[in-house]
């Protein structure tokens, strides 16, 4: 299949979807809305929503139902962009190939635009208009996957980690456990709530558990990998920004060849983990190798 048709198509579907639940730019107050959509509509590639839509579609289930969930993950990981960039985080310059939300509105500004996103989020998940097609019990389901993600145990406990590594040795481990939170766990609750809304059993549940976690791990050390390889242009921001910042990563631990060939040693175990399934998970399939093979 082609997987760039495939990501293009659904990332359109996406961002028509996120057009129906931000604010327009215009409503009151116009600063925070400009700002919470300078970042969303900077031209992410929408990988999190896509994985759940393909996850979803592996199972027979029908995209238009998940479309509200799958926006509401791009919510998340664009809140988590913003503070990731802040001074006080990151301290990053560019984003996407253009200034960070902070550069351009200011911190305060920044900080609430990434609070309006992680909020509106959950009102998305938790409104009973938008996800007609999914039951109650459901809807709790994956108002928690997502919450337990982006929170203590997840995407925060990871960042908090990766602060406080900054200019220490740590052990492999440290570095795994940075990995599989900071960035995994968005990722994992991505497939897993797709997998939700198509009705998985537990067999199935299990298996694209499997798979997540794997193609989560591979997509952060190919992450690693292009912040020494990519340019400026392709990576759309300061290039070789982990080494300044004295950030362990695979490539520091392993070197870059080793990353490269543990990157398609575990996209392998996450196609491995897909099949009890047929054709109609070979987007995830793809995907597992687009992620390795990307260039930005």
């Amino acid at each position: 299949m082609d997987i760039k048709a495939y990501l293009a198509a659904k990332k359109d579907i996406v961002n028509e979807t996120l057009e129906t639940i931000v604010p327009p730019a215009t409503s009151f107050p116009p600063a925070i809305h400009e700002a919470m959509r300078y970042s969303l509509f900077a031209g992410g590639k929408r990988i999190r929503p896509i994985l759940a839509i393909a996850a979803a579609e592996a199972l027979g289930g029908k995209t238009e139902g998940l479309l509200p969930v799958a926006a509401a993950l791009e919510l998340i990981h664009t809140y988590s962009l913003i503070h990731d960039d802040l001074p006080a985080m990151d301290n990053d310059d560019l984003r996407r190939g253009r200034p960070t939300c902070h550069k351009v509105y200011g911190e305060a500004i920044a900080i609430l635009a990434g609070d309006g996103l992680l909020t509106l989020a959950f009102e998305v998940l938790s409104d009973p208009q938008r996800l007609k097609a999914v039951d109650a019990a459901t809807m709790v389901s994956i108002i928690r996957e997502i919450g337990t993600a982006s929170g203590v145990f997840g995407m925060v406990g990871g960042q908090v980690v990766d602060i406080q590594s900054e200019g220490r040795e740590i052990d492999f481990p440290t570095l795994e456990y940075i990995h599989t939170h900071k960035t995994g766990a968005l990722i994992r609750a991505s497939i897993r709530t797709g997998a939700l809304v198509a009705g998985a059993g537990k067999e199935q549940r299990d298996a694209m558990t499997r798979y997540a976690e794997q193609v989560g791990l591979a997509f952060q050390i190919a992450d690693d990998i292009l912040d020494i390889t990519a340019t400026e242009e392709e990576l759309g921001k300061d290039i070789g920004s982990d080494l300044k910042k004295g950030k362990k990563t695979f490539p520091s631990f392993l070197g870059l060849d080793e990353s490269r060939r543990r990157a398609n040693e575990v996209a392998g175990h996450a196609i491995e983990a897909l099949k009890g399934f047929d054709g109609q998970a070979d987007p995830l399939r793809e995907l597992a190798r687009y992620i390795v093979k990307r260039v930005h």
